[in-house]
């Protein structure tokens, strides 16, 4: 089977099993976000993450989104692709730009997507509630997300090393899947994308393979995703957010189970 481009293989020694072997694991590398704005093009850096390469453009500007630098696509002139490691976003000359509230102290690290900012209230900002919507979801599909989403992570199945965020119709269809050693940069990428490609997020149901955190209840929200399922846990922060601006949020969502804490009504 062909080794997908975000594992690599490494020599190992196995300890009763054999010696030694070749054993795959998850891409990881530095990524330096960077920001062109205003009528001088003035940079700064956004963010240094750690992510898996590949679909950077959309991690970048899903990034942009969720962090509140941009509201829609529009807002960019340009993505730019400064080094292998390193990839700018120059903005349209309008756009106000708060280089305090927006750039990171230090770097995100692959298990943080709100690490290294200097004001609390760049990462707890206000949210509006969803739109009220008349969306009702099957529970019946909501339980089959994950086994659908696990059908579309080619990297898991070569290391096991590798988060999954997928993007679903509220009949269960599959519209885009992406896989990254961080959880916050798998759900920035499938956002970015959906942006750069003029498709919408909002009345979407969006599926992870692992825990719902604060950062990724939060990332949906601004996306304007009314059903958050996880494979995994949630976080009270993330419970008490969804909760907030009303999307329904559902935890340990495997087996025919899903512990719903948040929005239960929109399920039937």
């Amino acid at each position: 089977m062909m080794t997908p481009p975000t594992v690599r293989p490494v020599p190992v020694q196995v300890i009763g099993g054999g010696g030694p072997a070749t054993d795959a694991v998850a891409v990881e590398e530095p990524l330096e976000v960077r920001i062109s704005h205003g009528p001088d093009r003035r940079r700064f850096v956004l963010a240094v993450t750690l992510r898996t390469p590949g679909h950077d453009a959309e991690l970048a500007a899903g990034l942009a989104l969720t962090d509140g630098l941009i509201e829609s696509a529009a807002d960019l002139r340009g993505v730019h692709q400064d080094g292998p490691n390193e990839l700018r976003l120059e903005l349209a000359p309008d756009v106000p730009v708060d280089e305090v509230r927006h750039a990171r102290s230090g770097y995100t690290s692959a298990a943080c997507g709100v690490c290294g900012k200097t004001h609390l209230d760049a990462v707890l900002r206000r949210l509006d509630p969803l739109p009220p919507d008349a969306l009702c979801v099957p529970a019946a599909v909501l339980l089959g997300l994950p086994e659908t989403l696990r059908t579309a992570q080619p990297g898991f199945t070569a290391c096991g090393g590798l988060h999954a965020a997928g993007l679903f119709t509220p009949a269960g269809e599959l519209l885009a899947a992406f896989e990254d050693v961080g959880r916050h940069n798998a759900v920035d990428k499938l956002i970015g994308a959906a942006l750069l490609r003029g498709e919408p997020t909002a009345g979407r149901l969006l599926c992870v393979s692992g825990r719902a955190g604060f950062e990724l209840v939060q990332k949906a929200a601004v996306a304007g995703v009314p059903v958050f399922a996880a494979v995994g846990a949630a976080s009270s922060l993330a419970v008490e957010l969804a909760g907030r601006v009303g999307m329904t949020l559902a935890g340990f969502v495997r087996g025919g189970r899903a512990t719903v804490y948040t929005g239960a009504g929109r399920l039937s």
